[in-house]
């Protein structure tokens, strides 16, 4: 093995004619050898001529030397003496067992000097640590350099290392080995590995640092994401509800996806799905005032519309360069259906009772917080027995293919979807692959509507008159209200409760509002419902009657004898007047 001399270049230098050549000119050729009698021995540093020459300090090779002459210094340095001075971690071996050849000064100073001739599983342990004897063997049986990354032994330090192959042009190949394309032996007895460490620690520990960073800044913003989320979901009388939240795994920052569930009163419930676009705890915290401000404007029971034409403004308020994403649903179960705005938000998907899945229409609006647009609703049907799916992007959205795609394979995992919500929902998040290393959120609301059937369905009751006004309108509604209160087998107290407050919401319908009117009564497992709808838009108040006042009295009335009350337009102009009764459980 040629192991005396190297032949390497160093920046600013030229590659010297040999002197033996006639073409080399006598101003290169008078400092192409050395100077009789004054020359270094082989592997010492040479004195070069005047004219040309290269400064080699004590700071850059470690030594004090003279003045040596480039050409001089790439023919006559040896390889030793160059890889010695480095101060990277070198170490040659040969060999299958890879028998140690020559460790410089900086691997001794790191690990200890080493026996030449032992074989580095025994003498180099820092080795095994590293986990470099497998990859030792693969360089040098196909002769291809091989580098790892900071490895980290057992003091500390972190080093990266590259194998490279090293081999005779001389040497007779191995049986079962080949030569590579220089004719060199990609393996066997007269090759050998050479190892080149350099010390990566203070990066490493910087990297560590950061990643360290990271994860504390990740976890704190999941808990304020988990935090900001519904702790426990409202469930409706009609409705059964379940949702899922997966944040991304450890390589994906927490976005800003959330879900909410909101009960309006009068049987009618709010569902909400919205994606704040961004990273973090910003995005994190950006989406808890969205939600907030969400559940405040669902309060003014407004149409799904108007609550994101709110939500927009708000929206770039917060944040001008936060956009959203959001869909806001409201169902009433004397209805039977959806109705619903969406913000450029994924369409919600219903499943039929038979599995047909339907797709509601594109998004009625652009994201939140881009301004000037006027959003409409839209309404899917919802009948006894379908299931609706309100989803972020994280749950269809993949690199490799379209949104279009994830969503249709949505379609397909829903309309074989069987269950209660909660396995719904686990069974769409297995079937669209979403893991704990996903690198999305994903928010999952999934919504049912049960069919009823049998002693369950006898809990469920409609009952409704129309009023065209006039004097007999009170007497009508109080008669029809005691009817059917009894025939639902209510207390006698409940029962006079409910004929009150019917009596002066329809009073106060007569007096306020024009008509067409309508009284209209149901019963659930849990509560009775009365409401009353006429033709005016303007909504009542509660307020204190002075003792001489002869109205002013009925709103007040149904406040103090009922759960809740409450009043809302009806979406072909006119309003709502309701009130609830919380049933003896």
């Amino acid at each position: 093995m040629n192991f005396t001399r190297w032949s390497a270049r160093l920046p600013g230098t030229r590659r010297a004619a040999r002197d033996d050549r006639s073409s080399v000119p006598a101003a290169r050729a008078e400092y192409a050898r050395p100077e009789p009698g004054s020359g270094p021995a082989d592997g010492d540093t040479l004195k070069a001529s005047p004219g040309a020459s290269a400064e080699i300090s004590q700071e850059n090779t470690g030594q004090t030397s003279g003045r040596l002459s480039g050409p001089a210094l790439l023919e006559d340095l040896s390889a030793r003496e160059i890889l010695g001075r480095l101060p990277a971690l070198v170490a040659l071996v040969h060999g299958p067992d890879h028998r140690i050849a020559y460790v410089n000064d900086a691997y001794a100073a790191a690990f200890g000097p080493r026996p030449t001739g032992a074989t580095a599983a025994e003498a180099m342990p820092e080795l095994d640590e590293l986990s470099l004897l497998p990859l030792m063997d693969q360089v040098l049986r196909s002769g291809t350099p091989r580098t790892v990354k900071s490895r980290k032994v057992r003091s500390g330090n972190s080093y990266t290392v590259t194998c490279t192959p090293v081999a005779t042009p001389t040497a007779p190949p191995v049986d079962g080995m080949s030569k590579n394309k220089n004719g060199r032996n990609k393996g066997g007895e007269g090759g050998g590995v050479l190892l080149y460490a350099a010390d990566v620690t203070d990066h490493a520990e910087a990297a560590e640092r950061l990643r360290t960073s990271e994860r504390r800044h990740r976890e704190t913003a999941v808990t304020l994401q988990r935090s900001l989320l519904p702790q426990e979901l409202e469930q409706p009388d009609d409705l059964r509800i379940a949702a899922t939240y997966q944040p991304g795994g450890t390589d994906a920052a927490v976005g800003g996806d959330w879900y909410d569930v909101i009960t309006l009163g009068a049987g009618r419930t709010a569902l909400v799905i919205g994606d704040v676009m961004g990273r973090g705890v910003r995005a994190a915290a950006v989406m808890g005032q969205l939600r907030t401000a969400v559940r405040a404007y669902a309060r003014l029971d407004l149409p799904p519309h108007e609550v994101l034409q709110l939500l927009d403004g708000l929206a770039a308020e917060i944040d001008a360069s936060q956009i959203a994403t959001c869909a806001y649903a409201v169902h009433d179960p004397n209805e039977g259906r959806l109705v619903y705005a969406s913000a450029g938000h994924l369409p919600i998907l219903v499943r039929d009772q038979d599995g047909t899945v339907h797709r509601a229409e594109d998004p009625t609006g652009p994201p939140l917080g881009t301004g000037g647009w006027i959003h409409t609703s839209g309404t899917i049907a919802l009948p006894p027995g379908s299931t609706a799916v309100l989803y972020t992007d994280g749950l269809v959205e993949r690199r490799s293919e379209d949104i279009d795609e994830g969503v249709a394979a949505l379609e397909r995992a829903l309309s074989g979807a069987k269950g209660s919500p909660q396995v719904v929902c686990d069974r769409l998040i297995r079937s669209l692959g979403v893991t704990a290393e996903h690198d999305d959120d994903v928010a999952v609301l999934v919504v049912q509507h049960p069919a009823r059937t049998g002693t369950n369905a006898e809990l469920f009751h409609n009952a409704s008159l129309d009023l065209l006004g006039g004097i007999e309108a009170a007497p009508r509604a109080r008669a029809f209200a005691t009817g059917v209160l009894t025939s639902w087998r209510f207390p006698v107290e409940l029962c006079d409760l409910g004929v009150l407050a019917a009596s002066e919401l329809v009073a106060n319908s007569l007096q306020h509002g024009i008509p067409p009117m309508r009284l209209g009564l149901r019963r659930t497992d849990r509560r009775l419902i009365i409401e009353v709808t006429d033709g005016d838009d303007h909504l009542p108040r509660r307020r204190r009657a002075e003792p001489a006042d002869e109205s002013g009295r009925g709103i007040s009335i149904v406040a103090t004898i009922a759960s809740s009350w409450g009043s809302r337009r009806t979406p072909g102009g006119g309003k709502a007047v309701w009130c609830e009764f919380a049933l003896p459980q």
